[in-house]
């Protein structure tokens, strides 16, 4: 799944956990599809919503000061709903408070991959 906004309230400032900001997610599940590809048939495939749905509670939930803490919160919530499979991510905070920057920052984390990011 590639470019889920989510609003969060992370960061070091004080204003960020209070006010929240925007918050930029790709992630990748290492799951058979085959079944799905050949059969058409939903329940061999993964359900998108649910993970849209979870870390849309998640970040209502969380509070905390960095990116790794809210990745790592975010791997939790899709082990939870998909298991133990190898996930990849990378989370970006669209608008950093940097003076004199204007880009994104951002972690790439992973779960149960032979190669850990």
């Amino acid at each position: 799944m590639c470019g889920l906004r989510l609003w969060a309230h992370v960061g070091v400032l004080e204003r960020e956990r209070l006010l929240g900001q925007w918050f930029e997610l790709d992630f990748t599940l290492d799951w058979d599809l085959a079944a799905a590809g050949a059969t058409d048939v939903l329940e061999h495939s993964l359900d998108y919503s649910q993970a849209i749905t979870a870390l849309q509670r998640l970040t209502g939930e969380l509070r905390c000061l960095t990116l790794e803490h809210f990745s790592e919160c975010i791997l939790d919530r899709l082990e939870q709903l998909y298991g133990p499979v190898p996930i990849r991510l990378e989370l970006r905070k669209c608008h950093a408070p940097v003076p004199g920057f204007d880009g994104v920052v951002g972690v790439q984390r992973s779960r149960h991959c032979h190669l850990e990011v």
